[in-house]
């Protein structure tokens, strides 16, 4: 079976509502479906990531290469995880974990969207704070760091609430203008004082994915569960 070779296939990080995985093939074909109705407001750009340029079909396009091309640069030292946030089966969007380098810095990116019918329900407190339990009690991560445009109030919002702080600024250029964006970073054990108590969660199908993030050998808490 593909997961013998691929093991992230059978990685599942799961809240009392959500469930957190690669997708298959049709899955990601109606997550791309989600992409294109939108992820925000037209009249609005909260990401550096032009989601409301062209036509719902080249943005689909674009969500599929970006998820093989991801899917195929994997190494232990340089990886990107996008893990589909599903509701009652269906795909509502992507919770993004990203390391460099992890077996030595112990540290994580994260990133993420939503479709726009599923903003304003706390689906993206509960995606992050599984994320960050997968990072902490799965990878044994010591950093999580995340940014967000300083005028985009939700993001920072969900991360004030998991215990992030701030971290700087970085400066970007989008349309040819600089913006802003507010750095936060979340220590383990402010994770462990804010953050883990808000969600709880389970990680099955951990074990077999161990060398493919670098951390073989790191130890764990015991409630990541293996398969």
């Amino acid at each position: 079976m593909l997961v013998d070779h691929w093991p992230l296939l059978g990685l599942r990080v799961t809240t009392a509502r959500l469930e957190l995985r690669l997708p298959t093939e049709a899955e990601l074909a109606a997550l791309a479906d989600v992409a294109a109705r939108g992820v925000h407001p037209p009249d609005q750009r909260p990401f550096l990531v032009p989601w409301t340029e062209g036509t719902p079909a080249e943005r689909s396009r674009i969500l599929i290469q970006k998820h093989w091309r991801r899917r195929g640069a994997w190494t232990p030292q340089s990886w990107v995880l996008d893990l589909v946030v599903f509701v009652d089966g269906r795909p509502v969007g992507v919770q993004e974990m990203h390391g460099q380098d992890f077996a030595v810095r112990r540290e994580v990116g994260t990133g993420s969207w939503l479709g726009l019918a599923y903003q304003g329900r706390g689906i993206g407190t509960e995606m992050r704070a599984a994320a960050l339990h997968l990072a902490f009690a799965g990878l044994g991560a010591a950093h999580a760091t995340t940014a967000s445009f300083a005028d985009n109030p939700a993001p920072l919002a969900v991360s004030r609430r998991l215990g992030y702080r701030p971290d700087g600024i970085s400066r970007d250029v989008r349309d040819g203008q600089v913006l802003v964006s507010q750095r936060l970073r979340l220590t383990r054990a402010d994770w462990e004082r804010v953050g883990r108590p808000l969600v709880p969660v389970t990680v099955t199908g951990l074990e077999p994915c161990r060398d493919m993030f670098g951390v073989d050998g790191f130890r764990t808490d015991s409630d990541v569960r293996p398969e």
